[in-house]
């Protein structure tokens, strides 16, 4: 597994684009990997339906954060940002009943909510400076 840092920086021949350099978007991939490793395990379990909710959930974030940043205004930036930041209520939502379930373990729950809650909060807050 790669992180958004080695990707983000990884020089040679890729080009590099502007929303690699936010810190949102790298924890957004953070947590999306984190996702996936959950949804895997789903798919091993055989809940092949929440494995692929959560993998489309996870990467959602930062995909929304990637195409606003691309965005020509700041406002249309902002739209992509609040859809990135619904994205985590979902995630959460699906790591909450999926642990109640007895899917994913109280401390994996725990992390994953954690970092969502911080991830919510960032974009919040860099919102902020484009308005």
């Amino acid at each position: 597994m790669h992180s958004a840092e080695s990707i983000a920086h990884s020089g040679g021949l890729i080009p590099k684009f502007r929303f690699q350099d936010l810190d949102i978007w790298k924890l957004s991939v953070e947590i999306a990997n984190i996702l996936f490793d959950i949804a895997e395990d789903l798919d091993e379990r055989r809940f092949f339906r929440f494995a692929e909710q959560l993998r489309g959930a996870g990467i959602s974030m930062s995909n929304n954060i990637a195409e606003g940043s691309g965005s020509s205004s700041q406002r249309d930036f902002v739209h992509f940002l609040n859809m990135a930041r619904r994205s985590t209520f979902e995630n959460a939502n699906m790591v909450i009943i999926y642990a109640l379930r007895g899917l994913i373990a109280a401390d994996v729950r725990d992390a994953v909510l954690g970092k969502l809650d911080m991830l919510c909060r960032k974009i919040t807050s860099f919102q902020r400076t484009l308005r």
